[in-house]
């Protein structure tokens, strides 16, 4: 068994937002574990100038116990996508998210 990064990514939100994605996210999206941890801004601007120390930031990492090889795991991962995507649109306003598609092995 092992363990395969679907998707990393961030999400973030401003400072002074009372939110814990934690509690807002499940733990798992049809079966692919989703982590979530509070990290420092990646870079120091978004791209159209503001500064991103004015966000909390959180790593954001979807990973899947599996007896499969990585490039088997397309189909599944977009299932994934699909489901978490809709449930990061749904976060509240001032939220902001990027998630990649990975497809390695941890």
């Amino acid at each position: 068994m092992q363990a395969v990064r679907l998707f990393q990514g961030y999400l973030w939100h401003p400072k002074g937002l009372s939110l814990d994605p934690k509690a807002l996210l499940p733990g798992e999206v049809l079966g692919a574990r989703l982590l979530l941890d509070e990290v420092p801004p990646p870079t120091p601007f978004f791209e159209d100038g503001t500064p991103t120390a004015t966000q909390t930031f959180y790593q954001v990492t979807v990973l899947l116990l599996t007896e499969e090889p990585p490039e088997a795991l397309k189909p599944r991962s977009q299932s994934v996508a699909a489901e978490l995507v809709a449930r990061l649109e749904a976060l509240p306003p001032g939220v902001g998210w990027l998630l990649l598609e990975d497809l390695r092995p941890l």
